[in-house]
């Protein structure tokens, strides 16, 4: 065990200095393996983990959502459904703020992507509140946690990546994001009501449109709704698999796309590179957390997880908010996606052990990822604002997202309470969850 925890504080020293991720996983894995039992079964470990990753027709499903999510980015679908979504509600007083929540619950949908999402909204939606006079921490903080639906709402990469290494249903785990979903974007509504009522000065009232141009921009989103209910409704029934869902959402994309006269050559290629390169760097951090995962089972840090846990007279649920406090601090120096690499093996055993629905804790485990994508010091929502926002000093932007993270905390708090908020609904298409 001693070894293992001498390689995370080496893997976080490593990671500290900027190295990339999934490399710095790899090396501390393979070395410390090493180290436990020779060179040629490090080697031959290794080699087996890129060989099973690559070979592993599961993750066959991920390069096409996020193909799909190239797609929706230039199909400029983010500017109609700002443009709804501030006919709607940009006459309240911060009503911009909640239509930049609304839109990005909408492109969430169909991008898949927090990273994503947080980007091409803060193109759309940030001019619009710095021409009303919005505060730069309001405007900031609202695209930050705004971005971070992009891993809950289904089509989720989170969510498909945690079903292949639990082995879980990934058509229950999407249905089972929808209504957390919806209660966040609900939450992060109430904040920026809360907020502007305190300090009305933060998110003045915008234009008031009328119902014409409301209904108008309703029927312009008319994609973004077919797409969803396409790929969801799709899977939900049993009509195609998740891995048929991912090819039909990529071609639903593309003709959308098309249609729009938003694609051309030049940009399909494009966006094919451009999933190509995220899905480089997810197998890339596949590979090392799992390489890194195989040492720290053999030095005995999983079984000693567990059995520090069945030392503590506490009850179930409590374990649970104690893990969730683990992966709130992890987040703060780990990215999301290699965070559930890395703690699946690790916490799923006990999480079982203890009776909890692994759907269940799939959804409350990307809940808490996404709330490290807010997180300081690395936050990448956080530092995309930052990069779009080169003017504003990164401690307003922080400034902004403090209220958003308190609703994060109290959302946890009510699905992890509350489990039936999650499997309500793969229950009932389902029958079970």
């Amino acid at each position: 065990m001693i070894v293992s925890l001498i390689g995370f504080g080496i893997l976080m020293l490593v990671a500290f200095f900027g190295f990339p991720l999934g490399f710095s996983m790899l090396v501390v894995g393979g070395i410390g393996f090493a180290i436990l039992r020779g060179w040629e079964p490090a080697l031959e470990m290794v080699s087996q983990q890129m060989l099973d990753i690559t070979l592993n027709t599961n993750f066959a499903v991920l390069p096409m959502f996020l193909l799909m999510g190239a797609f929706v980015y230039r199909a400029a679908l983010s500017d109609d459904l700002y443009e709804a979504a501030d006919a709607w509600l940009g006459h309240f007083r911060g009503g911009l703020a909640m239509a930049t929540i609304a839109a990005c619950g909408g492109f969430a949908a169909v991008s898949g992507s927090s990273i994503a999402t947080a980007a091409t909204m803060a193109k759309v939606a940030i001019p619009s509140m710095r021409k009303y006079n919005y505060a730069d921490s309001l405007a900031a903080g609202t695209v930050a946690a705004g971005g971070t639906l992009g891993i809950l709402i289904p089509p989720s990469a989170a969510l498909i990546i945690y079903g292949i290494l639990t082995e879980e249903d990934i058509a229950a785990l999407f249905t089972a994001g929808i209504v957390p979903g919806i209660i966040t974007i609900l939450a992060y509504i109430g904040v920026v009501m809360i907020v502007t009522k305190i300090w009305p000065h933060a998110g003045p009232r915008g234009d008031k449109s009328s119902w014409s141009v409301r209904w108008k921009t309703l029927y312009r989103i008319w994609g973004v709704v077919l797409l969803f209910f396409l790929i969801l409704g799709g899977i939900s029934f049993g009509v195609f698999t998740p891995n048929e869902a991912g090819g039909i959402g990529a071609i639903g994309a593309l003709l959308f796309a098309i249609l729009r006269q938003k694609m051309t050559w030049v940009i399909f290629f494009e966006s094919l590179v451009e999933a190509g390169q995220t899905t480089a760097m997810v197998f890339m951090i596949a590979i090392g957390a799992l390489v890194l995962n195989n040492f720290v089972t053999l030095a005995g840090l999983s079984a000693a997880v567990v059995d520090w846990i069945d030392t503590l007279n506490f009850t179930p649920i409590i374990i649970i908010f104690i893990i969730m406090g683990f992966y709130i601090l992890l987040g703060t120096i780990i990215e999301g996606l290699a965070m559930i690499f890395l703690t699946v093996p690790i916490f799923v055993p006990v999480v079982e052990a203890l009776g909890f629905d692994l759907i269940w804790f799939g959804i409350v485990l990307v809940m808490v990822v996404e709330i490290s994508l807010i997180t300081p010091p690395i936050g990448l929502n956080v530092f995309i604002m930052k990069s779009m926002l080169p003017d504003v000093p990164l401690q307003q932007i922080f400034k902004g997202i403090v209220p958003f993270f308190l609703a994060d905390l109290v959302r946890l708090a009510i699905v992890i309470l509350v489990p039936s908020v999650v499997l309500w609904l793969p229950n009932l298409l389902y029958g079970s969850g």
